[in-house]
C-alpha cells in the first residue's frame, strides 16, 4: 500500500461480533432470501440462485482406528498481531467464487467453493469470514453444521475428515458490498469500496473475510476463479487473465478470471463498473491491461502510460517481473490510498490525475510491491517492514532519479523522526497492531534499507536484494530469513548491525554520516 508519508488522520477499527448457529436439511431445496440449495450444483439467475438437483452424496470417509483422534483445526494460525487470522487444520488447494452482482450497495447472492486437504483429522475447522448472511454451508455435497462466532465460522462436517484428505466446502450467502471496517493508521477505511457504478475491493489487512469465507492471513495464498455477473453495460475485473466472458440470454453477463499464481487474501481484487480497459506491452511482451472508468480513459493516459518504464527501471534491480500480466486499476473513489492487489494494483483517481512526480511514487511503489509483499510473501504481520519498506525505498530511489526529492535528503528527514516513530509504533521490525501500518513502517523501514546499503556498499546491496526476490520467488519469507541471506551475500555477519535497526528503542548511527542526528523524543 502507498500513502502519504505523514500527517494523515485515520480511523480506528471496531470489528463486529455475533454468533448464529444453522441446522441444516438436505432433504428439501431451502429458499433464504434469494437463495435456493439442493445437492446438486447451484446457478445465479437473474431473479437468484436457482438449484438443480444432483445425485445423493457418497457418505464420506471414516477415521482409521489407528489414526489420529479428529480433533478441531485452529482458529487461528497463531501470529502475534492478530491471532485469530487464518485457520489451522488444513491447507486450501483453491477458492472459486460466484458472485450475482446486482448494484451499488445492495446484497447480491453470492457462493464459495474451498478446496482443501486436511492436515490432520479433523472434527471441526475455522473459516474467517465477518458479516453477510449465510445460508447453507456443506462438506463434499453432506450438509455441515455451522456456527458463527464475531469473525469465526465454525464447521463441523457430518464425518470427520482424516489428515491428507482432500476435502471440498460449499458457502452460500448473500453478499452485503456495503461492508466496511476502519483502522487508525494509514489503511483507514477497508472492505467493499463504493464506487458511483459499482465497487472496487481494498481487503489490506484482513478485510477479505467480508467478502468470502476464507484463511486470511498474507502467508497463507491459493488461487482463486472468480465468476462475476453483472448487468449489461457493467464489467468486472479481477485478479489474473480473463478466462471467459459469456452474455446469457436475459442480458447479463458472465466474467470468469483465474488468478493464474497463488494469491494472498489481502490482495484480491474485484471491481465492477463502467470500464474501458487498455491494453500495451511491456518488457519482453508482457501483456499490460489498466482497468479504467469510461470519462477518466484520456485524464489519466499519461501518468498511465509509464508503466513499461517503470516496469524496466525496477527489473534492471529486481529481476524479471515475476507475474504474467501487470495492469493498474484506476479507483474512481475518494480514498486516498493506492493498494498492491496481485497483478491489478489500484491507484485512486486523485493520484493519476496530478502531479507526475506523485503519480510516479505511486505507480512504482505499487509496482515494487509485485516483487516484494506479493511474490515475496511476508511471513508473519511484524515482517511487514520487509514489504513496505521495499516499496517505499524504491518509490524514493525512483523518484530521487526522475525530478523527486533526493533519496538522501528524504532519509536524512526519516532519520530525524525516527526516535520519534519508535517511541509511537514500535521499531520496524516490532510493531503492534494499531500501529501496523504507521509510518515506521513506510520511510521508517525504508531507512533500514538506506542504512544496509549505506554499511555494504551499493554494489553488494544490489546483489542482496536481486538475490532476495529471486530466492523466495513464490514463496514466504520473514526478518530473519532476510537477515540471514544479507548476511550470506555481504560475506559477514550482519545480525548485529541490523538488530538494533529492526528492534531497539533508540535510532543507531548512520553509516557514512557522522553528522546526521535524531530528533529528541518529547512526551
Amino acid at each position: 500500500m502507498k500513502i502519504p508519508t505523514a500527517g494523515r488522520r485515520d480511523r480506528k477499527q471496531r470489528p463486529r461480533r455475533r454468533a448464529l448457529v444453522l441446522a441444516l436439511a438436505l432433504t428439501a431445496a431451502v429458499g433464504i432470501t434469494g437463495a435456493a440449495v439442493l445437492t446438486g450444483t447451484l446457478t445465479f439467475g437473474t431473479h437468484g440462485p436457482t438449484a438443480h438437483p444432483g445425485p445423493a452424496p457418497a457418505p464420506g470417509p471414516s477415521v482409521a482406528p489407528s489414526g489420529p483422534a479428529p480433533s478441531p483445526g485452529a482458529p487461528g494460525i497463531g501470529d502475534p498481531l492478530l491471532p485469530h487470522d487464518g485457520n489451522g487444520g488444513y491447507t486450501v488447494r483453491r477458492y472459486t467464487l460466484a458472485f450475482d452482482w446486482r448494484a451499488p450497495r445492495t446484497p447480491f447472492a453470492a457462493r464459495a467453493t474451498i478446496s482443501a486437504t486436511a492436515t490432520q483429522a479433523l472434527s471441526r475447522f475455522n473459516l474467517d469470514f465477518a458479516g453477510n448472511t449465510l445460508h447453507t454451508v456443506t462438506v463434499d455435497g453432506a450438509p455441515a453444521t455451522a456456527e458463527r462466532d464475531g469473525d469465526e465460522l465454525l464447521v463441523t462436517p457430518a464425518r470427520p475428515i482424516p489428515k491428507g484428505n482432500p476435502f471440498t466446502v460449499r458457502v452460500a450467502y448473500t453478499a452485503d458490498p456495503t461492508q466496511q471496517r476502519q483502522r487508525d493508521d494509514a489503511i483507514r477505511t477497508y472492505g467493499w469500496v463504493p464506487t458511483s457504478d459499482g465497487t472496487v475491493v481494498c481487503a489490506q489487512p484482513n478485510g477479505a473475510k467480508m467478502i468470502f469465507p476464507v484463511n486470511d492471513h498474507p502467508s497463507l495464498r491459493a488461487p482463486i476463479t472468480f465468476r462475476i455477473t453483472t448487468p449489461p453495460g457493467l464489467s468486472a475485473v479481477a485478479n489474473g487473465r480473463l478466462v471467459e466472458r459469456v452474455r446469457r440470454p436475459d442480458g447479463r453477463v458472465r466474467w470468469t478470471y483465474d488468478s493464474e499464481h497463488p494469491v494472498a487474501a489481502q490482495l484480491i481484487q474485484l471491481a465492477i463498473g463502467k470500464f474501458t480497459f487498455v491494453d500495451s506491452t511491456g518488457p519482453r511482451g508482457l501483456p499490460v491491461r489498466d482497468v479504467v472508468p469510461e470519462d477518466l480513459v484520456a485524464d489519466t493516459e499519461d501518468h498511465r502510460s509509464r508503466t513499461s518504464e517503470h516496469l524496466t527501471w525496477l527489473e534492471r534491480r529486481l529481476g524479471p517481473y515475476p507475474f504474467r500480466r501487470y495492469g493498474v486499476l484506476v479507483g474512481d473513489t475518494d480514498l486516498p490510498v493506492a493498494l498492491e492487489t496481485q497483478a491489478l494494483s489500484v491507484v485512486p483517481r486523485a493520484a493519476l490525475l496530478g502531479d507526475r512526480v506523485d503519480a510516479e511514487r505511486d505507480l512504482v511503489h505499487e509496482l515494487a510491491h509485485q516483487w516484494t509483499g506479493n511474490s515475496v510473501a511476508i511471513r508473519r504481520w511484524s515482517d511487514l517492514w520487509l514489504s513496505e519498506g521495499h516499496a517505499r525505498f524504491y518509490e524514493r530511489l525512483y523518484s530521487d532519479e526522475h525530478g523527486g526529492v533526493a533519496i538522501e535528503d528524504a532519509m536524512r528527514a526519516a532519520y530525524e523522526q525516527h526516535d520519534r516513530w519508535r517511541h509511537d509504533a514500535g521499531a520496524p521490525a516490532e510493531p503492534t497492531e494499531p500501529t501496523l501500518f504507521k509510518v515506521m513502517r513506510y520511510d521508517g523501514s525504508a531507512l533500514v534499507l538506506y542504512a544496509l546499503r549505506e554499511k555494504v556498499g551499493e554494489e553488494t546491496f544490489d546483489r542482496i536484494e536481486r538475490s532476495w526476490v529471486t530466492k523466495y520467488r513464490g514463496r514466504v519469507a520473514g526478518t530473519r530469513d532476510f537477515i540471514a541471506l544479507a548476511s550470506d551475500v555481504a560475506g559477514e555477519d550482519l545480525t548485529p548491525f541490523l538488530t538494533p535497526w529492526l528492534y531497539g528503542e533508540r535510532t543507531p548511527p548512520m553509516p557514512g554520516h557522522p553528522d546526521w542526528e535524531v530528533d529528541p523524543v518529547q512526551d
